[in-house]
């Protein structure tokens, strides 16, 4: 099992995304503060800023960038016109190379997700 942090400006409203766009399992859920959500082999644990998210470390953790965790769909196509039905933002087009077709998905923070698809024989 692995397990990612994402620090989220608005803790409600990415439980939200994630739960009714990715359909990840509300584990624990803290409104404002923090959440775990499940989905297969993956705890994706949700903080605010200066929730005990780093802060106490010396950063100053904010959602983005372009680090991520991949969600492996077998109907990529199916799952990004739900997404854009439910006015989800992405960064670029699908990318078809190596293994598969991908495209990145941007949660209400701006974090990122990788959905990928395994190329069909």
């Amino acid at each position: 099992m692995a397990s990612v942090r994402y620090i989220v400006t608005d803790i409600d409203e990415a439980v939200q995304f994630y739960r009714d766009n990715l359909d990840f399992n509300v584990d624990i859920h803290n409104p404002g503060k923090f959440a775990a959500l499940l989905h297969d082999d993956l705890t994706l644990y949700l903080s605010a800023p200066g929730a005990g998210s780093g802060g106490q470390a010396g950063g100053d953790p904010k959602p983005g960038g372009w680090n991520r965790f991949m969600v492996v769909t077998k109907e990529l196509a199916a799952l990004i016109d739900r997404l854009r039905g439910a006015h989800a933002r992405f960064r670029g087009d699908i990318s078809d190379g190596g293994a598969g077709r991908a495209i990145l998905l941007e949660d209400p923070s701006g974090n990122m997700i990788e959905l990928f698809e395994f190329k069909k024989d």
